[in-house]
């Protein structure tokens, strides 16, 4: 860890880098933010540096570097305003070996940065022993986080196991005790909303029905009652201030209203990644009767047989050919195919328009007849096969995409680049032979070999995406002609859902009722979107 690009600095930039974590509180006031600025504003000013600026993640873990004060000092590094980085000692930078030697002994030497460990001694650029055991103190650091995860786990589920209210934020209907963080308490305002919808539930109207008339009588939602906006349109699809079919059954399912207390539902993958997965239901931890009730049991229980059960409508909804392929083109969302009528008829619609009703006008109906749509998409594949098996026009369409692909500017690329690795290697065999024969010094053979293994390695990461590229084009060459075989077979026949799968990737409908089919081949849709050219 000696950085010999040192002695072409004139000027250090410093970026003082700060970081506190709530796990960090036990360790004392010498880590609380205010002292590290103290302690490392005091450094940069007696060794006569320039400080650029201080960069500063309050109540942020060390296990990864998802921080928004780190990110924004390496933004300002890769730009170019800051060649040196000091932080009180190697745990603030990081409790993630791992990441740690990737920036302290990577990232750090490729932009010509200097990193000083103050407390630890470490400097990148100068030549002591504390650099060498650096690598331990990341291991410890590393270590000391997994042992302090492991002793909040079990203080949890310690707490969890009495009873203890160890969650964030309280689900709808409860709030925190403000006599004791671990103890529930009804909150009047949201607990006869909670009631309500299972009173409305049990006595036979349909969450859909339960929604539509919360959202006609303006009640308050868990986002409005909290003064939370952050769900105004969210990934979900979720729309702040209306209740949603999702949020009322969660609400249904929610075996907390009865008094009992159930926590350990969800964890994090581990100590390291803030991945939440769902704990299967025998590692969930129960307590009965740990707070007020808001409903109780019986209608709890009434109400879970009464609730749909996905999967026994699954299995009576007919297949469609095109069932799962139709999105919108106007908002985004799936278009649904509703089952048929008495009629026989059935239409499709657009999830998003359905969710919310359309007297909100977040989308439009796309309500089309189903057998029409299924007859004019079939009708355009019919197209595609007759220009595919058409050999003289599938080659003239073909040659024209060939031309449009840069594949010989990839392949004289890739030559190229072949040569000038191997120009480089031999260059750095000569150079070694030169530091053996004494005609170059050590530190003028370790200075070029640095450079020569940057070039390498970038040739090699070049390289690599063309030939990532060449295999490809094989790969769709030799695809293709697999599908054109299977589609061939379709030319007099209607086609299958396992060949509609094969071919296409969805299809976007409009509200004026026209289509965008997306194939899932890049040739197949070349050749359609070109039949016309």
């Amino acid at each position: 860890m000696y950085n010999t690009l040192r002695n072409i600095v004139k000027e250090y930039l410093v970026a003082i880098y700060i970081r506190l974590s709530k796990e960090d509180d036990n360790l004392g006031e010498s880590e609380s933010i205010q002292n590290q600025k103290i302690l490392l504003t005091k450094y940069v000013k007696e060794q006569g540096y320039t400080l650029v600026d201080i960069y500063i993640d309050d109540g942020y873990t060390g296990t990864n570097f998802n921080r928004p004060g780190f990110m924004r000092m390496l933004k300002d590094i890769e730009n170019g305003k800051v060649n040196m980085v000091i932080t009180k000692d190697l745990s603030r930078l990081s409790r993630d070996y791992i990441g740690t030697g990737e920036y302290v002994e990577k990232w750090f030497p490729a932009h010509n940065i200097r990193y000083v460990a103050l407390t630890d001694n470490i400097d990148t650029f100068l030549d002591n022993s504390n650099n060498d055991i650096a690598p331990f103190k990341a291991i410890l650091n590393d270590m000391y986080a997994k042992d302090l995860s492991k002793k909040i786990r079990t203080a949890l589920h310690t707490m969890q196991s009495e009873g203890k209210w160890v969650g964030g934020c309280p689900p709808f209907g409860y709030k925190v005790d403000p006599n004791d963080k671990n103890h529930l308490v009804i909150d009047k305002v949201e607990a006869p909303i909670v009631k309500r919808i299972f009173d409305m539930f049990a006595s036979g109207i349909r969450i859909n029905k339960i929604r539509d008339t919360f959202n006609n009588e303006n009640v308050p939602t868990f986002s409005t009652t909290r003064n939370r906006n952050f769900t105004r349109n969210g990934s979900n699809g979720n729309i702040y201030g209306y209740w949603c079919n999702t949020t009322i059954k969660k609400i249904l399912q929610n075996r907390l209203y009865t008094g009992d207390m159930i926590q350990n539902r969800r964890s994090r993958l581990s100590y390291k990644y803030r991945k939440i997965i769902c704990n299967p239901k025998e590692d969930w931890i129960i307590v009965k009767n740990t707070h007020e009730a808001i409903i109780d049991k019986n209608t709890f229980n009434k109400v879970q047989q009464l609730l749909p059960k996905q999967h026994q409508r699954n299995d009576k909804k007919e297949l469609f050919l095109l069932d799962g392929l139709l999105k919108c083109a106007d908002c985004g969302h799936n278009i649904g195919i509703r089952a048929r009528r008495a009629n026989g008829k059935s239409t499709t619609v657009c999830n998003y328009y359905r969710k919310y009703n359309k007297e909100f006008r977040l989308c439009t109906a796309h309500g089309f007849d189903y057998d029409t749509l299924e007859r004019g998409i079939v009708h355009e594949i019919k197209k595609l096969i007759y220009l595919v098996s058409n050999d003289k026009l599938e080659s003239e369409i073909l040659k024209k995409y060939k031309n449009n692909n840069t594949l010989d500017t990839y392949t004289k690329t890739k030559q190229k680049l072949e040569i000038e690795l191997e120009t480089i290697k031999n260059n750095l065999d000569n150079m070694y032979i030169d530091k053996l024969q004494n005609k170059i010094t050590e530190e003028m053979y370790q200075r070029i070999q640095e450079k020569f293994n940057k070039e390498i390695s970038l040739k090699k990461d070049k390289l690599n995406e063309i030939n990532e590229y060449l295999e490809k084009i094989n790969k769709d060459e030799d695809t293709f002609n697999t599908i054109k075989k299977e589609v061939l077979e379709f030319k007099d026949r209607y086609p299958t859902r396992d060949l509609i799968l094969k071919l296409i990737k969805n299809i976007s409908i409009h509200e004026d009722g026209n289509i965008d089919i997306h194939f899932n081949f890049k040739e197949l849709n070349f050749i359609y979107n070109k039949r016309d050219a």
